[in-house]
């Protein structure tokens, strides 16, 4: 449209668009704006736009629909706030969830984004009980996929494993998801995958918003967040409060009675901020800081004699700061410092004898400090680089006598646009620390436009992650699921004196021999190829294969059974391991008021020495034995199913419907996923058909919002698994939750 009036504020600067419905406003420092679109006629339409680079040009499209002006579009990437390590840099495909998405599904807790997306599914380690809620990506475990806050990398895993419940989705801008290796990115842990949050950040006036849901297991979801800015303009501030409740749940009635939980009934509370200055035309200051704590309890009776309590506490804490400075139109450097620390207590008791039955106290603390620079020589080429050391420290003195972690690392990407088709991107990084060799992590990507509606996108990349300190050392029992998790450096030892004291029923000789005092870093090389396809306007399809080959991949395997305690985990490295298969996601308008999107995965994760020992005939491999059919023989390459807790199939659908003349939008999600093992019960070390799998099952979940008073008061309707699906082997998984609740945002005139 022509001759509309575009105004920018603060700077109060109008320009008018031409005949195609351009403009711009060139020379502008960088800050958060506020766009305003004006015609008689028409509804006004305000949104906002973050500029990080001056002497910037930015272009815009304002489209129409009907007689209202509604959206407009910014050509470009995101813009890198306190970061110049952008996810759009890997060269592995990037999924990225906006902050609208996640208050359309109604969500709570980062678990729960997570599951409904494509290729992603959250899952209970085995060896990890009720509280080790995972996320998988493409057949890499949680122990591989590294979550950040703004960048920066969070602490607190329970064997190997990181919560997502632990994160509250308040305050969340948006949620970039890495698949595939990016330790050139962010280093180790980042072998499988990277999961990075981003908070809110900048203000264009002052409000305040409080929202509450309520409904099934007394779950009580509590938020404020308010943001301003100040000094005209130069500065921004955004803090939220959220408090998190719910008595848990009990999946496993079967075997517990209906007061025992499967889950822990918890109460989380979480604190976070963010405030970023304008010290200069050319520099700003940015500081983020985050505040949680958990208390969970949970109660276990299998019966009058044999009741069990366990209370938990967590304790995280996380303060960044940085410096942006703009040295020059195509010069730019971020200095950054990161403190965090976590901290858990556990104890547990026999009630009746009332016997204490184990106590844990862990904490780890670390410090990092990175210099990143971004050049821009040309417009069609840029590096971004960066160098810094991080040291980290474990409270828990018996680990090991040195119980710090030193580590520097360096890195270089480049994206260079050869022509106006063919964009590539090149990485390289260098890891070093002093309890294992440096190591080096190369990626290189490609996108080619092969006509306006296609794009070939390719990328291949490095990772690798060394065992932690518990994988190593540390020796826990969980008595409220009657296990014990030996660390592979001391498990012959731990395993020799139980035995001698007559506490061993059962031990398994042969992984013992295999995984004592030999657990070895892991490697990676992922590799992707797809296709972007959109053929108009309405439909956008995107397909891909993948293939991620895994050396020394560390996986929990039972080393013996106890005559009290039922399982004894270890850890041990699978020589070789592949995960691959192919994605296809598609989203159509097929109205103004009506879009459809669905995601599919087929994933085929093995351990390739498995195979070779079931073609070799060796012991305890050569042996298939089914308890239901009565069938014994030897084995098969056939009979080998995969690694645990992996589908071969999964499925996500979702329709969305807006009919905005009532301000109600209707989201209506299923999330489909096949069945998949769980634990190996023959007792021939490998998964086949015969042991205990999840069955195939849907999880449907419906979120209906009302909007009142100009958007500013929202009422919420939540239904979660509306079908009401439950396992015993799905451990964090509820049956059916209902909720309810509303916001209120208040703005300043």
């Amino acid at each position: 449209m022509a001759n509309i009036q575009v105004t920018l504020f603060p700077d109060r600067m109008i320009v008018h668009t031409d005949t195609t419905g351009f403009f711009s406003f060139p020379n502008l420092y960088s800050g958060t704006y506020q766009l305003e679109a004006r015609q008689e006629g028409f509804t006004t339409a305000v949104r906002s736009v973050a500029l990080e680079n001056v002497d910037t040009l930015i272009t815009l499209h304002v489209n129409t629909e009907g007689r209202r002006i509604d959206t407009v579009l910014v050509n470009g990437k995101v813009a890198a706030v306190d970061n110049l390590v952008r996810a759009e840099s890997a060269a592995m495909p990037v999924k990225i969830i906006t902050r609208r998405e996640i208050e359309l599904m109604g969500s709570r807790r980062l678990d729960e984004v997570m599951k409904e997306q494509t290729g992603v599914a959250v899952v209970n380690d085995i060896a990890g009980g009720s509280r080790a809620v995972g996320v998988q990506v493409q057949g890499f475990s949680s122990n591989y996929v590294m979550v950040l806050i703004d960048g920066q990398p969070m602490m607190g895993r329970n064997n190997g494993n990181f919560d997502l419940s632990r994160i509250s989705v308040t305050n969340i801008e948006r949620i970039e998801i890495i698949k595939g290796a990016t330790s050139c990115l962010y280093g180790s842990d980042a072998l499988g995958g990277a999961i990075n949050i981003v908070t809110r950040h900048g203000a264009l006036t002052p409000q305040a918003q409080a929202s509450i849901l309520y409904g099934s297991l007394n779950i009580v979801d509590a938020t404020l967040e308010a943001e301003t800015p100040f000094a005209h303009q130069r500065g921004s501030v955004v803090v939220s409060g959220n408090y998190y409740r719910t008595n848990g749940f009990n999946s496993d009635r079967q075997f517990l009675d209906n007061e025992s939980t499967t889950f822990p009934p918890y109460e989380n509370y979480s604190f976070q901020g963010r405030g970023r200055y304008r010290t200069s035309k050319s520099g700003t200051i940015g500081l983020t800081s985050r505040y949680a704590a958990r208390q969970s309890t949970m109660f276990n009776s299998w019966s009058d004699n044999l009741r069990i309590e366990d209370r938990q506490e967590d304790q995280e804490l996380s303060v960044a700061g940085s410096y942006d400075h703009v040295l020059s139109s195509t010069f730019r450097s971020m200095s950054r410092y990161y403190y965090t620390r976590f901290h858990t207590q556990l104890q547990a008791a026999w009630l009746q004898q009332n016997i204490v039955a184990g106590a844990e106290s862990f904490g780890q603390q670390a410090h990092r400090i990175e210099q990143q620079f971004a050049y821009t020589p040309m417009q069609v080429l840029k590096f971004t680089g960066g160098i810094g050391a991080g040291l980290e420290r474990m409270d828990e003195q018996s680990l090991d006598e040195r119980r710090s972690l030193h580590t520097a690392f360096a890195f270089l990407q480049t994206e260079w646009k050869a022509t106006d088709r063919l964009l590539s991107t090149l990485g390289i990084r260098y890891d070093y620390s002093n309890v294992y060799d440096g190591r080096l992590s190369p990626s290189f990507g490609l996108q080619y436009q092969l006509r306006p509606s296609l794009l070939l996108k390719a990328g291949v990349g490095a990772g690798f992650k060394a065992p932690d300190y518990k994988m190593r050392y540390q020796v826990f029992y969980n008595p409220a699921a009657n296990y014990l998790v030996v660390g592979s450096d001391r498990v012959q030892e731990i395993i020799a004196a139980m035995d001698a004291s007559g506490e061993i029923s059962y031990r398994n000789t042969y992984m013992l021999n295999v995984l004592a005092n030999n657990l070895k870093a892991e490697k990676s090389l992922s590799n992707n190829v797809g296709l972007s396809w959109s053929p108009s306007t309405k439909l956008q399809v995107d397909a891909s294969v993948f293939y991620h080959r895994i050396n020394d991949q560390i996986n929990t395997v039972i080393v013996a059974n106890g005559t009290s305690i039922a399982s004894i985990f270890s850890y041990r490295n699978l020589p070789k391991a592949v995960n691959k298969g192919f994605e296809v996601s598609a989203t159509y308008q097929a109205s103004s008021r009506l879009q459809f999107s669905a995601g599919y995965q087929y994933l085929i994760a093995k351990d390739l020495a498995m195979l070779d020992s079931i073609r070799a005939g060796r012991y305890p491999y050569n042996q298939y034995n089914n308890a239901a059919t009565g069938e014994y023989r030897e084995s098969r390459p056939s009979d080998y199913w995969g690694i645990e807790d992996r589908s071969r199939h999964m499925l996500n659908l979702k329709a969305l419907y807006s009919y905005q003349p009532w301000g109600l939008n209707l989201n209506v999600r299923a999330n489909i996923r096949g069945r998949y093992p769980f634990q190996d019960i023959n007792g021939n070390q490998f998964i086949d058909d015969a042991d205990a799998f999840v069955p195939w099952h849907t999880l449907l979940n419906l979120t209906l919002e009302k909007s009142l008073l100009n958007r500013r008061l929202i009422i919420r309707v939540v239904g979660d698994n509306l079908l009401n699906f439950t396992n015993r082997n799905m451990l964090g998984q509820p049956g059916r939750v209902l909720l309810a609740g509303l916001s209120y945002r208040w703005m300043k005139d």
